[in-house]
């Protein structure tokens, strides 16, 4: 049994099962939740947490259950570091809230720094900080077509920016994001993506294409923004094809186009460098982070070149919570945590392990048409065999047997057919291997 690398104090990081996933605690709980909440709000498994930290995930009827979600990658540096607990009990008995717009507050600023020095670039940044990803996203787009004088906003098929009006139109998928809450928000459209899996043509060609598009059907010079995922989340975790985001940045470049990277599920070290972009070089005009920048608090940023930044008037941005001082101070250990703890190269390690055992897996099982990812940030898609034909059921039986083990897994894709995992980066590699034991027991389970 590994010790613990973070969260609680003497957490044990080992799987351990005493009751029935989900046990009598948890379905107790379940059956108030029905009655308190309304089935809107959905939870890929339905087991009451107590505890976390590391690799594991502990529910209230004692399960210790191995986590490979990090709570949709927001736990990079695990639950509850100790620096993140420190920094955040010492804030909050000096002070939890005057909003910044009000009497401002070193922590906000602190931030802000250093989310300009480490964001790819090493042009002059301003940074402006929020509460959620989709927060960051509608920022970026206000931001860029108030910096630009332009209205379109031009985004890519499968993938994901979140919720509200504004962001579930730039999202693809209909269902359950999108279903029956428009109508949408105008000037937004939709281009393809360079999908390996599913495309006989390379990243420039793709590319070739979009631009193509784009010129005729929109007018390049309408668009005030592209916005893209360096690598899709919710779509699949889709790594576009090599090539075609560092043409699509160059035709932006060429044409006054603002390229917005939203890396609010991809930053951090998640994918095995600092943001996912670095991977083609790209630097974006403005970048949108979330997810692992604050160890679980709720904390977002828009950053992005000082010029277009800078071009909106006073008053223009914030709210009320934005940068709340115990998210930055949360933050604030976050950033420190990526070097002391080493987190890209744990993400990276993960990678190594990870892929070839799921190469392995693949090899011998029709079923799974393709293993992807870099880094923590890896999954496969699984299709009916002899086909591509997406097979969203059988990844929901996959999910549910790993469940019914003590692991917890997420469902992915525009399809419905991907399995996605994101585990701590903090991970025992044993629970890693272990893990992945118990994923290939629920494969072999669903034949």
């Amino acid at each position: 049994m590994s010790e613990p690398t973070n969260g609680g104090p003497g957490l044990p990081q080992q799987r351990k099962i005493v009751t029935e996933i989900p046990g009598p605690k948890s379905r107790a709980l379940q059956e108030r939740r029905l009655k308190a909440v309304p089935p809107g709000v959905g939870s890929t498994l339905p087991v009451y947490t107590v505890a976390a930290g590391g690799g594991v995930l502990v529910d209230v009827d004692g399960n210790s259950l191995i986590d490979f979600g990090s709570g949709i990658a927001v736990t990079n540096v695990g639950n509850a570091h100790p620096e993140v607990v420190r920094r955040v009990q010492q804030q909050v008995a000096a002070f939890t809230h005057t909003c910044f717009m009000v009497t401002p507050y070193e922590p906000y600023v602190e931030v802000c720094e250093r989310l300009n020095a480490l964001t790819p670039g090493d042009h002059e940044k301003r940074t402006i900080l929020v509460n959620s990803g989709a927060e960051a996203v509608e920022n970026a787009v206000k931001i860029a077509r108030y910096a630009t004088k332009r209205p379109a906003i031009v985004v890519f098929d499968h993938g994901y920016h979140g919720r509200t009006l504004l962001t579930m139109t730039l999202t693809a998928k209909n269902m359950p994001y999108k279903e029956g809450f428009g109508p949408y928000a105008p000037e937004v459209y939709r281009v393809p993506m360079a999908y390996p899996y599913r495309s006989t043509e390379d990243g420039p060609a793709t590319a070739a294409k979009v631009i193509d598009q784009i010129s005729k059907q929109i007018g390049a010079h309408n668009v005030a923004a592209v916005l893209v995922e360096p690598i899709l989340g919710e779509g699949g975790f889709i790594e576009p094809s090599p090539g075609f985001l560092p043409a699509i940045a160059e035709f932006a470049e060429d044409n006054g186009i603002l390229f917005i990277a939203d890396e609010i599920q991809t930053g951090f070290g998640r994918t095995g460098r600092l943001f996912a972009c670095e991977h083609e070089g790209i630097v974006p005009d403005l970048i949108t982070t979330a997810k692992g920048i604050a160890g679980g608090l709720p904390l977002a940023a828009v950053t992005g070149r000082a010029e277009v930044m800078d071009a909106v008037h006073g008053g223009g941005l914030g709210g009320t919570y934005g940068g709340n001082p115990l998210a930055c101070e949360a933050a604030l250990a976050v950033f420190d945590a990526l070097d002391a703890d080493r987190i890209t190269a744990k993400a990276a390690r993960i990678g190594e392990i990870m892929l070839p055992a799921l190469r392995e897996l693949a090899a011998g099982d029709p079923r799974i048409g393709d293993v992807r990812g870099r880094g923590a940030m890896i999954a496969i898609e699984l299709v009916k065999p002899g086909t591509d034909e997406p097979d969203a059921a059988l990844a929901g039986a996959i999910a549910k047997a790993c469940h019914a083990q003590g692991l917890i897994v997420l469902t992915a894709g525009t399809y419905g057919n991907v399995l996605r995992f994101l585990p701590p980066l903090v991970i025992p590699e044993d629970l890693l291997h272990e893990g992945l034991d118990l994923l290939a027991g629920a494969i072999a389970e669903t034949r």
